[in-house]
């Protein structure tokens, strides 16, 4: 969001030098310094998302959890759609609410973001489908015309013994035509059925989902033994149940447990090609 209009334009540029400072000892890893910038910034103009969400940034890497909320929620108040807000809330303490809180907030926004994109693309491809069709159906009644001209003309010079012949070609010429008329609207139909694969609502491959609540990986974890669960459900197990797998039954501490980075990069993949999966989770 941009700075509000009653914001002078040299106030706006010294907020948005003082985000660069803070983005400058964000990457040399002074958190300290990087919150004092853009506070600052914030202080200057409070109504830029970034600022805020950049500033969580800093709290979640020094796991100050009730700040990284506290900032997410005043970036989502400014920008209900900020997803990186939703997505530094997703990977909140795991002991608080706001992990399912955040992450159905991101879900359904990205849920209604396909859908509405989704539709246009349908359309469109549905529109781009049916001038195809026209042409190929024109391009036949072309051959058609063609061929019986041909036979016209053929039958004005020749005798009367080709007339057999005459009409046997102009039937085969027309059989042709059909036949390869049918061979391209097949291909047309399989090229657009393809491309309207990914809108098509399916089911979410296995390794992408947590073997305990078989819903698709947010935050997904991995033990030592290879087994990978959704961060949250594993440490409930953990807490509730044991220091051990569930599924190894081998013995487990939470300080064994390692972001699966691939896996989540995997769904975040899929995420982004099948947004209908978003209402799924």
């Amino acid at each position: 969001m941009a700075p509000g209009l009653d914001v002078p334009v040299n106030v706006a540029k010294q907020a948005e030098l003082l985000k660069q400072d803070g983005n400058a000892c964000f990457k040399k890893d002074r958190l300290g310094a990087a919150i004092e910038a853009y506070t600052q910034a914030i202080t200057l103009c409070p109504n830029v998302t970034i600022y805020w969400t950049n500033r969580a940034l800093c709290h979640r890497k020094r796991d100050d959890w009730e700040k990284v909320e506290s900032d997410c929620r005043k970036a989502l108040e400014l920008d209900f759609n900020s997803v990186k807000a939703l997505e530094l809330g997703r990977g909140a303490n795991p002991s608080s609410y706001m992990v399912e809180e955040i992450w159905q907030e991101l879900a359904k926004a990205k849920y209604l973001e396909w859908e509405s994109t989704s539709r246009l693309r349908l359309q469109k491809q549905q529109e781009l489908r049916a001038i195809c069709e026209r042409a190929l159906q024109q391009e036949l009644e072309s051959a058609y015309d063609n061929g019986v001209t041909a036979s016209t003309e053929s039958d004005g010079r020749e005798s009367n013994d080709l007339e057999g012949k005459s009409e046997s070609c102009e039937n085969s010429l027309k059989l042709e035509s059909a036949i390869t008329h049918k061979e391209r609207m097949k291909i047309l139909s399989d090229v657009f059925d393809k491309a309207a694969e990914a809108d098509i609502p399916n089911e979410v491959p296995e390794y992408l989902c947590c073997k305990i609540t078989l819903d698709i990986f947010r935050d997904p974890v991995v033990t030592p033994s290879g087994v990978t669960y959704e961060r949250a459900v594993i440490l409930e197990h953990i807490r509730k149940v044991g220091n051990f797998d569930p599924i190894t039954r081998e013995p487990l501490k939470a300080e064994r447990l390692a972001p699966n980075l691939a896996i989540k990069e995997a769904v975040q993949d899929f995420l982004g090609k099948h947004g209908w999966a978003y209402k799924m989770t």
